[in-house]
């Protein structure tokens, strides 16, 4: 592994290394080091980290009573680099490496709950019965002028025509054209670091952009999203604007999805199993789509992990409140895209972008090979509105966790120390936003209760 990495770096003159670990939220941790000294600690596995960064909060704090996972101590873990996550790193002063890493104990054991290593464990289920996942992110995310005080509600930037978008513009070409030079940036950026990215379009709020990634494989796919998020939000800071993942940024705008299309190969030949050999719908493609039906609402916190993530989730705001499923239906929690039978698919429109895509990506992948395995049966499948079905995902994050802590057939395949330590972690979260008075109670109840 040294040497392939060695070889790599030498050959693009590579001065300074990134090498980074998603933690629970998606937020990316780690360490830069110079190349050289990159280097040796691979090679001496001298390359550590403190394990309580995998159960630090949003808020820089840490949870209770998970000593029996991460050890009060906070023994160091060993940061072992995967040489298939290496890229060059775009606008640094220096030429610099991205590399994304895996934790392992220093007697050699990888950490279960690190949620990369979630999504190899959901992986390996696959590889077992001879399945190979193919996914495809669709990635939103908003500009927005700087905001230095968060007691002030975000707005859209100023454009090229210098001024700000105040209407929804979905698919406006000449909208998007107000951000061309942080576009063709994006663009840039995302060529050099060989990100495998398809489209842009403006999305439907106000200075809202989306991003479609080439389908492949799951892993690398992740892996894309997360290092994507980073270009995406340094390019803007360059153009002296913000972007952001945030899944509701705006109370008068649509919300942020990671919209994530998913397929299911048969490795032998290459055969999408989805479709029967006459082009029909599959058994098994019924019984993927039974598994997310039924079994996503257990798990929402896992696409949906911030308290912010359930104001984007309302009726008619172009996110899903349930898990009806149809052809070609956007109003749908899962939507059945036009397609020849050898791309049949399903779109999970559920997902945030501000979900960790390690954990969004696993939780569907492992709800339907769950469906598939008990040959589970959907509902009926949906022609009209399904904002005029019955809600059947929660309301908010306090009602998913209470959900998340009853899913027993997930938390069978992902692991009981994982579920309590991410339960640990989004209740402490939940607990210090419960804490904020926030400025609606100030404005609304001061003076009038």
């Amino acid at each position: 592994m040294t040497t392939s990495l060695a070889k790599w770096i030498s050959e693009r003159g590579i001065t300074e290394v990134e090498c980074i670990i998603p933690d629970i939220n998606g937020i990316q941790r780690g360490k830069v080091l110079p190349a050289n000294k990159f280097l040796k600690s691979v090679e001496e596995r001298t390359l550590r980290i403190p394990a309580s960064v995998f159960s630090v909060t949003v808020t820089g704090e840490y949870p209770e009573n998970i000593d029996s996972i991460i050890p009060d101590v906070d023994p160091d873990l060993v940061l072992v680099p995967d040489p298939s996550t290496i890229r060059v790193a775009p606008g640094f002063a220096s030429p610099t490496a991205y590399v994304i890493a895996d934790a392992y104990s220093r007697d050699g054991k990888a950490l279960s709950v690190a949620p990369r290593m979630i999504l190899k464990k959901v992986l390996a289920l696959y590889a077992k019965r001879g399945w190979q996942p193919v996914v495809a992110p669709e990635v939103e995310f908003y500009l927005v002028s700087k905001n230095t005080d968060a007691d002030f509600p975000l707005v859209p930037p100023t454009g090229r025509s210098g001024r700000a978008e105040t209407a929804s513009q979905p698919f406006g070409l000449e909208a998007l054209g107000e951000f061309e030079d942080i576009i063709e940036h994006i663009y840039d950026f995302c060529e050099k670091a060989e990100l495998n990215i398809d489209t842009m379009i403006h999305e439907s709020g106000a200075a809202q952009l989306e991003v479609n990634f080439v389908h492949g494989d799951a892993l690398a796919l992740a892996d894309q999203v997360l290092l994507f998020k980073r270009i995406v939000r340094q390019v803007a800071l360059e153009h002296g604007v913000y972007a952001t993942f945030l899944a509701k940024p705006m109370s008068d705008q649509p919300g942020s999805a990671m919209h994530i299309h998913q397929s299911i190969l048969e490795e032998s030949s290459g055969r999408n199993i989805f479709s029967t050999p006459n082009g029909r719908d599959s058994s098994l493609f019924r019984s993927y789509i039974a598994g997310l039906a039924r079994l996503l609402p257990q798990v929402t916190p896992l696409f949906a992990p911030n308290v912010n993530s359930f104001r984007r989730m309302r009726p008619d705001t172009s996110a899903p409140i349930n898990v009806q499923w149809g052809a070609d239906n956007r109003s749908c929690g899962l939507r059945i895209p036009v397609s020849e039978s050898k791309d049949r698919r399903i779109e999970n429109r559920l997902p945030g972008a501000d979900a960790n895509p390690y954990l969004a990506i696993a939780s569907s992948l492992v709800c339907g090979y769950i469906g598939m395995v008990e040959r589970m049966q959907p509902p009926k499948s949906i022609t009209g509105n399904a904002y005029n079905r019955a809600r059947t995902l929660p309301r908010t994050l306090e009602a998913a966790l209470d959900r998340f802590s009853h899913a027993k057939q997930v938390r069978a395949h992902l692991g009981e120390d994982f579920f309590d330590l991410f339960y640990a972690i989004k209740e402490a979260e939940l607990f210090a936003y419960q804490s904020v008075i926030s400025s609606w109670e100030r404005e609304h109840l001061l003076l009038r209760v």
